[in-house]
């Protein structure tokens, strides 16, 4: 695998999702990781950073384990690392670099930029420039403005770039780190959802041998594909639990035991909606509201799962967001809110856990889901939140109000499907908002709630721009709610991105 140290760089998924395209299997790791066996790492990426090098409270690792044993590559602020622990100089640039560049003085037959011609687009992002090169490290590209865009080392595979490769601009990225990883590295390019599926159930029955396993389905593309992975794997050993927590979409609870009822998966569905909301009343802090209702869903599934005789294993569909936005990892990434995968529950019922899906983006699940020959109908839904509307209702969450967004949610899915514009999003979500406002029904004044609509385009959830979505589709919506939701009376549009924005409000 390809390792890519995290200096904190707004690009630094970009990075593992490029090398992951190139089918080389890629882990993202804080920066001053350092794995106990390097003999499956064929390779080292640094990323980028929001830090100064030159900032004593900059993020520094200790790379003696890497350096001269296996090919290392620094972008941005790892190529500046790597020249500050050489010897080299990094001063503050006084022709800042910010967006488009064009490489020059590419040195011939250098392997990094096989197949790169001069002249190419990169995208730069920096206010530090390396001004002088260790005695060691030989420049291999320049740009119009910056002395050195591209460096390496005289005798070892390490090599850095003051751009970066990674984003859709830099226009021959791609090549440029399939140099890296495919030559440079030696990286076979094998890793596919198919060798994913063989690797993962060999290791699911090596792991897990003769015990039983329990996990709790959402009706999700994640549960859904882990449960189809683990049912493939061990069989009648797995036992799936599917909880009404009173915060579903519309109907959602019967349409999903519906759809899960040919697929030969052993579930059990449990009604426990009361449970959930009177456990949410007077709760009005976002954080709260999820822990409120991990707490009674681990109060539910336990007392469901002990119904079960000798389970020794908790299966959750974690994927790899859940996991960089769950860790925090000391100045590169601050957790962003609490992932909705149960923690406690094991520890309290003594299980161990398996996640078959913990190193896979969204959009690799769907393609895992498809190879195993999951029904589009579940692969193709939109992402949905473990804490359910729980967090698309701001403020206290009660009976009504589920009620009103089941509602506003389903007129709005319904709407996207029916013009079309349903598999062009990524994901749409209603919220409603704890602001009412002046309206004029018939010949009376109404003063009822606002809705929000969102919906935003994205691959893998990291980041995510709002759809254009047509005006006529819009004010059909708009219309439609308003006429049919009763206690709705105003709808607006969400046109944030992700970042500054996330994608749900709470």
């Amino acid at each position: 695998m390809i390792l890519v140290l995290d200096f904190g760089s707004q690009y630094t998924q970009l990075i593992s999702r490029r090398v992951r395209e190139l089918q080389v299997y890629c882990e993202i790791h804080p920066y001053h990781y350092r794995p106990e066996n390097t003999d499956s790492v064929r390779g080292v990426i640094l990323s980028g950073s929001p830090f100064s090098v030159r900032d004593p409270q900059g993020p520094k690792a200790d790379l003696s384990w890497c350096i001269g044993k296996i090919p290392v590559l620094g972008i941005c602020y790892g190529a500046q690392l790597i020249t500050m622990m050489n010897g080299g100089e990094v001063m503050q640039s006084s022709t800042r670099e910010y967006g488009r560049a064009n490489l020059s003085d590419i040195v011939p037959g250098e392997r990094l930029f096989k197949g790169i011609e001069p002249g190419s687009q990169v995208w730069m992002s920096h206010a530090d420039t390396i001004v002088r090169l260790s005695d060691d490290h030989h420049l291999i590209a320049r740009t119009n403005d910056i002395g050195v865009a591209a460096f390496r080392s005289g005798d070892k595979d390490v090599f850095g770039l003051q751009f970066h490769p990674e984003v859709y601009h830099t226009s021959q990225g791609e090549q440029l780190l399939k140099n890296f990883v495919a030559d440079i590295c030696g990286c076979s390019q094998n890793w596919t959802p198919e060798s994913f599926i063989q690797n993962t159930v060999k290791y699911l029955q090596e792991t897990i041998g003769n015990e039983k396993v329990v996990l709790g389905l959402s009706g999700g593309v994640d549960s859904s594909v882990a449960a189809t992975l683990l049912n493939d794997a061990i069989g009648a050993q797995l036992y799936c639990i599917f909880v009404d927590n009173g915060l579903l979409r519309k109907n959602e609870f019967e349409d999903v035991l519906l759809s899960y009822k040919d697929m030969g998966l052993n579930v059990r569905g449990v009604r426990a909606a009361d449970h959930f909301l009177r456990a949410l009343e007077g709760i009005t802090a976002p954080e709260e509201k999820r822990k409120a209702i991990g707490r009674v869903f681990i109060e539910v599934f336990e007392r469901e799962a002990n119904k079960l005789k000798e389970v020794q294993w908790l299966a959750q569909g974690t994927i790899y967001p859940d996991v960089i936005e769950s860790v925090s990892v000391k100045g590169p990434s601050a957790t962003i809110k609490s992932h909705h995968n149960v923690g406690g529950l094991p520890e309290k019922m003594n299980l161990k856990v398996v996640e078959p899906l913990n190193a896979l983006f969204k959009d690799e699940v769907r393609r895992v889901g498809r190879s195993l020959g999951i029904s589009s109908i579940i692969l193709d839904r939109h992402p949905f939140p473990g804490p359910g509307l729980g967090i698309r209702i701001i403020g206290e969450v009660t009976a009504d109000k589920v009620r009103a967004l089941q509602e506003v949610d389903h007129i709005f899915v319904q709407g996207l499907k029916s013009s079309g514009w349903y598999d062009k999003v990524w994901q749409a979500a209603a919220i409603l908002l704890p602001v009412q406002s002046v309206g004029v029904m018939g010949d009376e004044r109404t003063y009822e709630n606002t809705v929000v609509l969102r919906a935003v385009e994205s691959t893998d959830g990291m980041t995510a721009d709002w759809v254009h979505l047509p005006y006529e589709l819009l004010a059909r919506l708009s219309n439609d709610i308003i006429n049919n939701v009763k206690g709705v009376n105003r709808v607006v549009y969400d046109i944030s991105s992700k970042p500054p924005a996330t994608i749900e409000w709470e």
